[in-house]
């Protein structure tokens, strides 16, 4: 069953309006905005083994702990902040994907250099197969299985498939211009 439809028997009412929220308002559309990006491959990093919605529920509290997903900032993580990270109740307190966000935001920023944007170099090697996406990711960034891949790709619109086509927010989708689309 896709998302866009999982989401309609959803109970209690709290947990489908908090999908809700996400597959309308941000699932599938692009995002331009490099440390927006960042934040979300970090989201995607920690749903690993669990659920999205324990992420979605954590999210304001992951902003907080990671300065806004601010990149520079987080390259610039110390001993001391990757410490504050592990003892933070409310992320997920897993010393692998604290050490990713940490060592991944220090790529982004090399990328950042090279290609002006983080946004720039995903363009730069757009279009791939999801297997090709697979192998550069997990050869430039911590932490980076398929799962996580996909739906990073998917949920920021450079692979189709956030939507089902009877979605009435997948008209909303190609009206931002997915990269998927091109």
């Amino acid at each position: 069953m896709s998302y866009c439809l999982a989401i309609e028997g959803m109970q209690p009412k709290s947990r489908k309006e908090l999908h809700k929220n996400y597959h309308d308002h941000y699932y599938g559309f692009p995002i331009h905005d490099d440390n927006e990006l960042f934040g979300r491959l970090i989201l995607e990093i920690n749903q690993a083994g669990l659920s999205w919605e324990t992420v979605l529920k954590k999210e304001e509290s992951f902003r907080k702990a990671y300065n806004n997903f601010d990149i520079q900032a987080i390259a610039a993580y110390t001993e001391e902040d990757r410490e504050r990270l592990l003892n933070d109740p409310g992320i997920i307190r897993n010393r692998l994907k604290v050490n990713a966000a940490i060592e991944n935001a220090k790529t982004v920023v090399e990328l950042q250099k090279e290609f002006g944007s983080f946004e720039k170099w995903l363009e730069h090697h757009h279009p791939k197969s999801l297997q090709e996406w697979m192998k550069l990711f997990k050869k430039t960034f911590k932490f980076t299985g398929g799962e996580i891949v996909n739906e990073f790709l998917m949920s920021t619109g450079y692979l189709k498939g956030a939507h089902a086509e009877s979605c009435p927010v997948y008209q909303h989708v190609l009206e931002q211009k997915p990269l998927w689309k091109e």
